[in-house]
């Protein structure tokens, strides 16, 4: 019979529905049947691709006589991280409190207030490798409850403090801003954690860092410091090389298990997909290399294959395993690879893609690029581009053909903040890359998230999932949005999206910001109570809540005027300044912050002539990547197009003194140059 989780929306807790163990969902139901039996709660957090979870679910929660141990001593809730990222984050914090590490499954235990007293990862269910079983840990913590329950209680209250400690995550507020001179600390410490020969920062397992990888990208477009561009450019072509890319459908893995990006933990995420369409599409930008736009456009051909809703919303994430198998849907044999392409193209194909015999990844292979596609061709006496075309039609005809295996499951939600990058990495490589369609999908998906996920007092919600979105969003949600809607008007000039912008970042201040001390909380001042409210600093899988959220309230005050996002933006660099100096390589996003406050470029209005002009004069104006530029479009008659539903936006324009009096001289656009809202003569079709 199934458990509670068969009536949530989640995939991941739909996962566990027909386990022997009695889930419960996150709420206060479930700590009041805690105190009345007076047993201890298990929180167990995960999500949909993620192998370890399953590992642990098919070996502990599907086992008959673990749920049944369970069930009569604790009592149990599931959570899926990307549904409930602040119980993740406050919980994480403690089992890297506990631990000395973190990951999923978080296997957490609490006490009747929500007080975590135990913690750890993945346990097997016999034990091995020093590991004890995770019978043996339910034992232990049984008789601690039973027997040390003061114990239980003293460590529960150390751990709670600790906390909250971390949950504010800095010190004093610092009187001055961080200067810019902290942006060229965080750079020589990048270049020090740079393997000089695979690329990438530290050791395995090795994650794309996307992050780090911008800010590298912004500070090189102004310094042209060549250490940045060839430190960027090897990691990039490396991780383009290796197996941590899907050569056959787009788009990039997770991680890699290995230093050489040959391995990867196959489960691929919006996130991390969205951010590195960006890094590549900025990384040709400033070398002017267009393989890296090749990269761009692949990852996001495959999101818009593969990942798009019927709603215009994007999907969450496509799972590591499939057939229970991790990586089986993209590994291959040369037998398979010849039966599609035949004998010559088929070879020839393995070759150069190192697809073995004998493999490189249990027993079979990864497609990766041990050599360039150029070397290749030299060696074949084949012209470059000849060979890529041909590779490009065999890869498709692979493609399609691994399309009738047994495909990895899919997670269809809709997260707000990812897909609020991914519109911003559509929005950008519409106009680097020419790409109609590209801009097609980001306003379709920016689209959907406001007219459908609202609730009845017009506030942004979390997450959508069969035709429900539900849960309060986060300080993410909000400032990635706005931010995406930034970019969205930089490439379409309507103000639609910029006064739904604005009013997002309204929102942030009102709702979000610590009006005291500075800086951003993960939730609401009016979301619901867990035993810390945290402050999120430090760059994770996605950029942190603090960072984007000075980031949008900086662009929006230079385009407004707003001296109250200004503060804002501000504020959040005072208050972050003790982490921002003494755990630099973790919070890149705000020393990005730092570097767009210290190196305005000024203001930039671009008064078109007529509207359809806009895409062009886009193309031609904004193709570079210009950090610390400040963009606003002057339309004739400066109006909106009403693009978003309902009219919502263009009843009330934002107001902005860079327009006034600003309208095309020419018969193409006409450039004004500002700075501080102070304009030099205008340039007339440039």
């Amino acid at each position: 019979m199934p458990n509670q989780l068969a009536q949530s929306l989640s995939p991941y807790l739909l996962q566990h529905q027909d386990n022997p163990v009695d889930w419960m969902p996150w709420g206060e139901e479930a700590f009041e049947i805690a105190r009345e039996r007076d047993v201890p709660l298990f929180l167990s957090v995960g999500y949909a691709a993620c192998h370890w979870c399953h590992v642990m679910a098919h070996e502990s929660f599907e086992n008959d006589q673990v749920g049944a141990y369970l069930n009569e001593h604790f009592v149990c809730i599931k959570v899926d991280r990307e549904e409930r990222p602040d119980i993740d984050q406050i919980y994480m914090n403690a089992v890297q409190l506990m631990t000395g590490h973190g990951g999923w499954p978080m296997s957490v235990f609490l006490d009747h207030d929500g007080r975590p007293f135990y913690a750890g990862t993945y346990w097997p269910v016999i034990a091995h490798g020093g590991m004890p079983s995770f019978p043996q840990v339910l034992d232990a913590l049984v008789d601690a409850w039973a027997n040390r329950r003061e114990e239980i209680a003293d460590h529960a209250a150390e751990i709670t403090e600790g906390l909250r400690q971390l949950a504010v995550g800095t010190g004093e507020t610092a009187d001055k801003t961080p200067g810019p001179d902290r942006v060229g600390v965080a750079i020589e410490l990048l270049l020090k954690t740079v393997d000089g020969t695979w690329g990438g920062f530290g050791e395995a397992p090795k994650f794309p860092h996307a992050t780090d990888l911008e800010l590298m990208l912004r500070v090189a477009s102004r310094t042209e410091d060549s250490r940045l561009v060839e430190a960027v450019e090897l990691t990039l072509d490396k991780m383009a090389a290796g197996g941590i890319r899907d050569h056959i459908g787009g788009g990039f893995s997770r991680y890699s298990v290995d230093g050489k990006w040959l391995v990867p933990h196959f489960e691929k995420m919006l996130y991390d997909n969205a951010l590195l369409a960006e890094v590549y599409t900025r990384a040709m930008q400033v070398t002017g290399n267009a393989r890296h736009g090749e990269v761009a456009t692949e990852i996001l051909d495959y999101i818009q294959r593969d990942m798009v809703d019927v709603s215009g919303g994007i999907h969450c994430s496509e799972d590591a395993d499939s057939d229970g198998v991790e990586g089986k849907f993209y590994v291959w044999d040369p037998a398979e690879v010849i039966e599609v392409l035949g004998e010559e193209r088929g070879t020839r194909f393995c070759q150069i893609y190192d697809i073995t015999e004998s493999g490189n990844f249990d027993g079979h292979s990864i497609a990766n690029l041990p050599r360039s596609i150029a070397d290749w061709a030299e060696q074949l006496s084949i012209a470059t581009e000849t060979l890529s075309k041909e590779l490009a039609t065999d890869r498709e005809r692979l493609r399609v053909a691994r399309e009738k295996r047994v495909k990895p499951q899919r997670d269809d939600k809709i997260v707000v903040a990812w897909n609020a990058l991914a519109i911003r990495a559509f929005s950008i490589a519409s106009v680097a890359l020419c790409r109609d369609d590209y801009l097609q999908t980001a306003e379709r998906a920016a689209r959907f998230l406001i007219d459908s996920m609202r609730d009845s007092n017009g506030r942004l919600l979390h997450v959508y999932r069969a035709g429900t979105a539900h849960g309060d969003a986060f300080v993410d949600d909000h400032a990635i949005f706005a931010d995406a809607l930034v970019g969205l008007y930089e490439a379409t000039a309507d103000p639609a999206w910029l006064v739904e912008a604005v009013s997002l970042a309204e929102q942030l201040v009102d709702r979000f910001m610590d009006v005291r001390d500075g800086g951003f909380y993960y939730t609401a001042s009016d979301s619901d109570s867990l035993i810390t409210r945290n402050k999120d600093w430090h760059d994770g899988s996605l950029v942190s809540g603090n960072a984007a959220s000075a980031m949008v309230c900086l662009k929006l005050s230079r385009i407004t005027g707003n001296s109250r996002l200004l503060d804002a933006a501000v504020g959040t660099l005072r208050c972050g300044e003790t982490v921002i100096r003494t755990q630099t390589r973790a919070c890149a996003a705000l020393i990005s912050v730092i570097d767009e406050l210290h190196h305005d470029q000024g203001e930039l209005v671009i008064a078109v002539a007529q509207r359809a002009a806009v895409p062009e004069v886009a193309r031609r104006v904004l193709g570079g990547f210009q950090p610390g530029l400040t963009v606003v479009w002057s339309l004739p008659e400066n109006g909106s197009e009403d693009v978003l539903p309902n009219n919502a936006a263009a009843v009330s324009p934002v107001p902005c003194e860079l327009l006034e009096g600003k309208v095309s001289l020419g018969d193409a656009f006409t450039l004004y140059r500002c700075r501080d809202f102070h304009c030099e003569s205008p340039v007339v079709d440039p």
